[in-house]
């Protein structure tokens, strides 16, 4: 997944046709629309600094744990180490603080919703920054897309309904959450610059994520004092989980898929999240869908077809013979 260091401007390596992109894809999705009913249980007895450090110090070990499985060392290359430092403030601390916390004022759906918008910023920096231009499919596609997330947006607000107890905090969670995509954001167009592709590829990520559980620790003593723990079996399952699977196993995955195909075309994994969560809290929580959720859904799925259905570029040229 690592590969060698792209050239300024260089096209897509990847269509999402072949399995090695859309596998991935489909598991870290289904993956991370299962995090979301985790997400709610950790943070409701055990304050959410301390949930978020809890997470990072499991999936630091993972990581760690992985790339020396994989032989991979833990050196990084020139300019790994500044990497290393904005992935882990941007991803997993800034991104993972204000989300957990967005989850404090909103549903788990709402926050989901919010955070497929992420498909606008990653789109924005990638063209602004790395010159990665989108196609027409790709902008009408997205257009479809995000007219769907706003009809799940319109269903989650309606169900959260006034009588919720969500009040004006509804306008501070999603703050919180809109600023999370925006921490998510940054570290995504990150993992698809030169200096992130000329770096080793689980190592970056391991030290990504020891500096985030580093800095999460840290604020969790300064604001909450001393750990706190709930007993209950489900919620030290709930923790492995989310660092095991939901961080050790997807991340790298992620940051794969965005490394071959882009940072916006990756976000679309942000749009399938919420359709998911939705459809496993039909099976866990009773979920009841409106014409306002089928709407939304079938348009982002529309969507993510449309933008996702492209011809693969050509590949690069050979070497010239020494």
């Amino acid at each position: 997944m690592t590969g060698a260091a792209p050239r300024p401007g260089r096209a897509v390596q990847r269509s999402f046709s072949e399995p090695v992109v859309w596998v991935p894809f489909i598991l870290v999705t289904f993956i991370w629309g299962s995090t979301w009913l985790v997400i709610k249980d950790q943070i409701s007895v055990v304050p959410v600094g301390w949930a978020v450090a809890y997470r990072f110090i499991v999936a630091t070990i993972g990581m760690f744990i992985l790339a020396a499985v994989r032989g991979d060392g833990f050196r990084l290359g020139p300019g790994g180490w500044g990497m290393a430092l904005l992935i882990g403030v941007t991803q997993f601390v800034v991104n993972f603080q204000f989300v957990y916390r967005a989850e404090l004022y909103l549903t788990s759906g709402i926050v989901a919703v919010l955070f497929a918008l992420i498909l606008i910023p990653n789109s924005a920096m990638s063209w602004l920054f790395l010159k990665r231009r989108q196609t027409a499919r790709f902008i009408v596609g997205s257009v479809i897309a995000l007219s769907g997330v706003a009809l799940l947006f319109a269903h989650e607000y309606r169900i959260a309904g006034a009588g919720s107890g969500l009040g004006g905090g509804v306008t501070i969670g999603i703050v919180l959450a809109l600023t999370a995509t925006m921490g998510a954001s940054i570290a995504n167009v990150a993992q698809d610059t030169d200096t992130a592709h000329a770096q080793p590829f689980i190592p970056l990520l391991a030290w990504s994520m020891l500096i985030g559980a580093a800095i999460n620790v840290g604020l969790a003593l300064v604001i909450y004092g001393a750990p706190a723990w709930d007993p209950r079996w489900e919620y030290g399952a709930g923790i492995l989980y989310l660092g095991v699977v939901g961080s050790v196993m997807t991340f790298p995955l992620y940051f794969g898929i965005i490394r071959m195909i882009g940072a916006g075309k990756a976000a679309y994994i942000g749009v399938s999240v919420p359709v998911i969560a939705m459809l496993l809290s039909t099976l866990f929580e009773g979920y009841v869908w409106s014409g306002l959720a089928i709407g939304g859904a079938v348009l982002a799925m529309a969507g993510l077809i449309i933008a996702l259905r492209g011809k693969r570029a050509p590949p690069p040229p050979a070497p010239l013979p020494e």
